[in-house]
């Protein structure tokens, strides 16, 4: 399970974070869990919008998911990055069973919605458009000269070979002024973190850390292209 991989510690502003294996991130000094771009009903708005018939459970994966994330973490404050639903009318296609999920697990803590490119807010919870909490500040698009700064919408991956087999895995970006999450949606895609605008946010001796079984840290020098 992904509660047993231990996970990987990194340096912010001089916070002291985890980058969990399921792509989540925990700051346990404020007792903090961070996710990014959930995408929730984006097999409905592909749907609606003429698109391929995926399967319509992503929106209960995700939520099930994170819940466990919840339960392994127990946070005071759990802060959603933004593109928490694919679109407004998504939030609204929410099934009942979805929408008692969501309600369930927004009241286990205080919740922060950032405002995304695709949604403004959530149920429940507070809505912002970004949030400063100590050194750190948590915004859903990566800022150019932003410091201590955590955000997502890029949703990077990884290109690499394990077990002689080319994998493209999801990744953490960590420079020492910034943290780039991986998207934690079920049916999210992402962008190589070698390509722009990815490659020039990032500050020479930045690290991709890999999430899932088993977690890496990997210079994004050795992933030049």
């Amino acid at each position: 399970m992904m509660q047993d991989t231990p996970p990987v510690t990194l340096s912010l502003a001089g916070c002291r974070l985890e980058a969990r294996a399921a792509g989540t991130l925990w700051w346990p000094e404020q007792r903090l869990l961070c996710v990014a771009d959930l995408h929730l009903g984006r097999a409905e708005r592909t749907a609606r919008r003429g698109g391929a018939l995926l399967p319509p459970y992503e929106t209960r994966d995700t939520l099930t998911r994170f819940e466990a994330e919840i339960a392994a973490c127990a946070p005071r404050t759990v802060v959603a990055l933004g593109d928490s639903f694919d679109d407004d009318s998504a939030a609204e296609a929410l099934e009942a069973e979805e929408r008692a999920l969501l309600a369930r697990l927004t009241a286990r803590a205080e919740w922060v919605w950032i405002s995304g490119n695709h949604d403004p807010a959530g149920p429940g919870g507070t809505a912002l458009p970004e949030l400063a909490l100590g050194p750190l500040t948590f915004r859903h698009i990566a800022q150019a000269g932003a410091s201590g700064e955590i955000s997502g919408h890029w949703h990077p991956k990884i290109r690499l070979s394990l077990a002689g087999r080319a994998l493209s895995r999801p990744c953490f970006l960590s420079d020492a002024a910034r943290l780039i999450m991986p998207a934690f949606g079920t049916y999210t895609g992402g962008l190589d973190c070698r390509r722009p605008p990815l490659a020039g946010l990032m500050a020479p001796g930045a690290r991709a850390v890999v999430i899932g079984r088993p977690m890496l840290c990997i210079p994004l020098a050795a992933q030049a292209a």
